[in-house]
This record gives structure tokens, C-alpha cells and sequence, in this order.
């Protein structure tokens, strides 16, 4: 039997890196999974290579309306709604000096407003039992030069979560966050490989455990949150760094 057997789950940011690990690890653990995304063609890349128990959906995250719709769509088709994954989420460079405001705000309507129109249109349909999952970042407390947007957006997760844990917790559905480190997805990819491995390897100097991680070490995380494993687990925040966050100084860079 697998963990999430009969059940349904929404993916937020489905259609690329953590969310397209997270759909595949759900499906085979026997969910039915709707992703959503704002790039058609990668969306209909991925229900092509997961098959019949993904349903792909185009929508916007920040547009309350949008994920209505896709909310009400995954229902229709799959009956019911048991697991949110508001993983959503971009990453722009913000320099202090250097950036036009409305950089700033599409982080911030993506990141935070996405977040919480996510949740808020699947409400209706959660019952006792439901998890939401919310992903964060290292990047909230770390610092970052030229990230203040997506800084102050992952911060703004955690302590939204505390609102919703006290919000859903009557109504028995749990809320937590999954708060990856430098993950290898798309978004690091550079020009050519070699630039590529060139970054990978200057963070991986910055990590205790000498390497970035895979999303599907992410994806392993969020299976558990979303199971009934993790049925007593409430308000939690799980960071998947290796050890960045925690012990910054035993990254090999210091020793």
C-alpha cells in the first residue's frame, strides 16, 4: 500500500522542479494529483510523463479567481481534496538601488498572495484530516545579497503559516512547512553545463554535507507531511539544507 493510496492532492508549481518531484512521489504513493502552473507546454510535458492520475491545470496562484477555478476542476474530477502543496514560487534578484518596484511586488504577489490564495480557494473543499504544506526557504534567514523580495517572502510564509495553524487546527487540518536549501532544479541552471557545475560546486562548498540537494530529497519531506504519519504533527517547520542552516561553520569553506 502506498502512503497516500485514495487519496487527492493539489500541487501548486507543479509543473517543474520540487512540485514535478513532489506530483511524481505522490502518484506513486497511489494519490491523484492536480498540478498547476502558468507555462502550458511544461504542463502538458509532465501529464504526459506522469500519466492518467495527474490532472494539469493552467493557473495563476496570485489570482484568487484562477485557483478557484483550478481548485473546483481537481474536485470535479478526482471527487475530493485531501492534501495542499503551495509550492508556487519564484526567485528574482531585488539589488537595494538597483530594482524597479514592480520586480519587488511580482515576487511578493507570487510568493505571499499566491500562498494565500491557494489555500483560501481550496478551504471549502478540505475536511478533518486535510494537509496543507507550505514551502519556504533557507533564503528568509540567510541574508542573501540582492534578495530582499524573496527573502521577505519566504519570511512572510512562516509566520503566515502560524495564522493558518491557528485558524485550521478547529477544523482538524494540519499546516506545516518545508523549508528546502540549494536545491538542484532548473532554476540554477546557467548558460553552459560547465557554469552550471562551476555554481553547483561554490554552494556546495557553503553546505556541512559537501553537496546541493536533489528535489526529490524535498519531495520525501512533503510526502511525509502530507501522510498520516505525520498525523500529529502540526506547525512544524522541516528544513532540508544539509545542514546549512543549522551548523553553517561545519560547511567544508571553514574547515
Amino acid at each position: 500500500m502506498g502512503k497516500l493510496d485514495g487519496k487527492v492532492a493539489l500541487i501548486t508549481g507543479g509543473n517543474s522542479g520540487i512540485g514535478m518531484s513532489t506530483a511524481k512521489l505522490f502518484i506513486a504513493e497511489g494519490a491523484k494529483v492536480a498540478i498547476t502552473g502558468r507555462n502550458q507546454t511544461s504542463l502538458n510535458a509532465v501529464s504526459e510523463k506522469l500519466g492518467s492520475s495527474v490532472l494539469a491545470i493552467q493557473a495563476d496562484a496570485a489570482e484568487l479567481e484562477s485557483m478557484e477555478k483550478a481548485v473546483s476542476k481537481t474536485v470535479a474530477v478526482f471527487g475530493k481534496l485531501d492534501v495542499v502543496f503551495a509550492n508556487a514560487g519564484i526567485s528574482s534578484p531585488t539589488p537595494l538601488g538597483g530594482t524597479d518596484l514592480s520586480f519587488f511586488e511580482e515576487v511578493l504577489k507570487i510568493n505571499v498572495t499566491g500562498v494565500f490564495c491557494t489555500v483560501q480557494a481550496a478551504l471549502p473543499y478540505l475536511k478533518e484530516g486535510a494537509s496543507v504544506i507550505l514551502s519556504g526557504s533557507t533564503r528568509a534567514t540567510d541574508g542573501a545579497p540582492q534578495r530582499s523580495a524573496y527573502a521577505a517572502s519566504k519570511g512572510a510564509i512562516s509566520s503566515m503559516a502560524r495564522v493558518f495553524v491557528s485558524e485550521l487546527s478547529p477544523r482538524g487540518i494540519r499546516v506545516n512547512t518545508v523549508v528546502p536549501g540549494a536545491t538542484r532544479t532548473p532554476i540554477w541552471n546557467k548558460s553552459t553545463p560547465e557554469e552550471t557545475m562551476k555554481l553547483e560546486a561554490a554552494r556546495a562548498n557553503t553546505i556541512p554535507l559537501n553537496r546541493m540537494g536533489y528535489p526529490e530529497e524535498i519531495a520525501n519531506v512533503v510526502l511525509f507531511l502530507a501522510s498520516d504519519d505525520a498525523s500529529f504533527v502540526q506547525g512544524a517547520e522541516i528544513t532540508v539544507d544539509g545542514g546549512a542552516r543549522s551548523a553553517p561553520l561545519g560547511a567544508p569553506i571553514y574547515l
